[in-house]
């Protein structure tokens, strides 16, 4: 009796762990296609899981390309070859991490694969992203030199284990007008793609360097909760 009453503690405790881990992939979910731009690198190892990425060049209907980071586990990549212009769809989440670099911390963001394969027939959409997170610091409110508003939001999206990852979000137009008044620890859900886009940097010592960064462009965003004042 004993024994049996322990194993369904265990198998429940299982369940509990699987059903976390569900509820954590409907937060964050990513599909992208596009082509291998870049040769595999190795990234890391993770309890004797190694890790490696590579850059997906993912069209627009504009014809502008994105260039988005990879990162695949080793044991996915047997059924595919991701050779420098294969043309292949990935699944997964978008992630983040600090990385130090020239001195500072820097977040950073990849495209953590959960599934991909290879690509036989036209995407209409290419590059898809929802998430459910958490607006983690003021949205910022401005327009460009060509009158685009824009809202620029950061949300903490929760991953398993007590971890989160922190994801730069732009919202445009009525959306930018609607989100700036958004507050710390609303709940929003978010749909868009994950851009890239070229910046340049002014160092300390007048140098200028070109620097590439990654966003989440919403195109459409829904209120889940306020945060209740105190």
């Amino acid at each position: 009796m004993i024994m049996k009453c322990e194993q369904a503690w265990i198998q429940g405790r299982k369940e509990g762990r699987d059903r976390m881990m569900e509820h954590v992939m409907e937060n964050n979910k990513v599909v992208v296609a596009g082509r291998v731009n870049t040769p595999l690198v190795y990234s890391h190892e993770m309890f004797g899981e190694n890790f490696y990425q590579f850059d997906l060049a993912v069209p627009r209907l504009s014809s502008y390309i994105d260039l988005l980071p990879v990162t695949i586990s080793e044991r996915l990549m047997g059924g595919v070859n991701l050779a420098p212009g294969t043309e292949i769809v990935i699944e997964g989440q978008l992630r983040s991490y600090n990385k130090f670099i020239n001195g500072s911390n820097r977040l950073v963001l990849t495209v953590f694969t959960r599934e991909t394969y290879l690509k036989n027939q036209d995407i209409k959409n290419p590059n898809q992203i929802f998430l459910n997170g958490f607006v983690c610091k003021e949205p910022v409110y401005r327009t460009t030199p060509f009158n685009r508003e824009i809202t620029d939001i950061l949300l903490a999206v929760n991953r398993a284990y007590g971890k989160s990852d922190y994801i730069p979000t732009i919202a445009w137009g009525r959306n930018a007008r609607f989100s700036q008044h958004l507050r710390v620890g609303d709940n929003i859900k978010v749909w868009g793609r994950i851009q890239s886009r070229v910046y340049q940097k002014k160092l300390p010592e007048g140098e200028v360097v070109e620097k590439m960064a990654f966003e989440v462009s919403i195109s459409k965003m829904e209120v889940v909760g306020k945060k209740k004042e105190p």
